[in-house]
């Protein structure tokens, strides 16, 4: 029987959140954000499992009396995120996790994500021959800059015709991610900015499943007030 299982990559240090400690520990709306992540991957139904991937010698010190009972940390978290995805991936085959499971791998940085949501990316995909994504169709007018030149200036206007933003979970086989990663983590996974392109490299074309706007990646310091300010508005 095939399983659901999610990973998400944590061994990051968010440089662009202007945080004294890597962003997604930095407390939101009562908590460390990475735990409303897991809290909210974890009310998906019928996950197996969920592996956490830290940072060797991460010396955060973890709350105990929420974190979920299928969830695990697991230290081979590597100096990118796709190395530490591969890294994660490569544990849970280790593990005796089916190499035809299903694999859900998403940012802990998306803290506002639904488990409805995820819920819509699993029954979309289950059945498909590759895999998904949820993305959101591009809302806005997309420039592209011109290069070498201060200040910035527009160089083109590109239709947003068929764009999407990439969002995640991003749901692959186990095996196959790992297999698809495993043929550029020579390169130091060159190209690879998330887990459907390096599926996309190998002539595959994952399912797009529209997901929501409010499941952005906080990135910058004005996204904490914002994910602060929905994550109450929820409560």
């Amino acid at each position: 029987m095939t399983e659901f299982h999610v990973l998400i990559p944590c061994a990051g240090n968010g440089s662009r959140a202007g945080t004294l400690q890597p962003k997604q520990y930095q407390r939101l709306a009562g908590q460390p954000m990475v735990m409303h992540t897991v809290q909210a991957l974890a009310r998906v139904p019928g996950l197996v499992s969920g592996w956490v991937v830290v940072s060797p010698g991460d010396d955060f010190v973890w709350p105990k009396a929420q974190w979920p009972d299928r969830f695990s940390r697991s230290d081979c978290g590597g100096a990118s995120r796709a190395q530490s995805v591969f890294n994660g991936l490569s544990a849970m085959l280790a593990a005796d996790v089916g190499a035809g499971d299903w694999v859900l791998v998403h940012d802990a940085a998306r803290c506002l994500v639904q488990p409805e949501e995820v819920s819509a990316l699993v029954q979309a995909c289950s059945d498909d021959a590759v895999g998904g994504l949820l993305a959101l169709p591009l809302p806005d007018t997309l420039k592209t800059q011109q290069l070498g030149i201060e200040p910035a200036r527009v160089d083109s206007t590109v239709p947003r015709a068929g764009k999407w933003l990439a969002q995640t979970p991003q749901m692959f086989r186990l095996g196959a991610l790992h297999a698809a990663l495993a043929e550029v983590a020579s390169t130091g996974f060159t190209g690879i900015t998330d887990e459907a392109s390096a599926m996309e490299r190998l002539g595959l074309s994952p399912r797009l499943v529209a997901g929501s706007a409010q499941n952005f990646k906080v990135t910058y310091p004005a996204d904490f007030a914002l994910a602060e300010a929905i994550l109450r508005s929820r409560a």
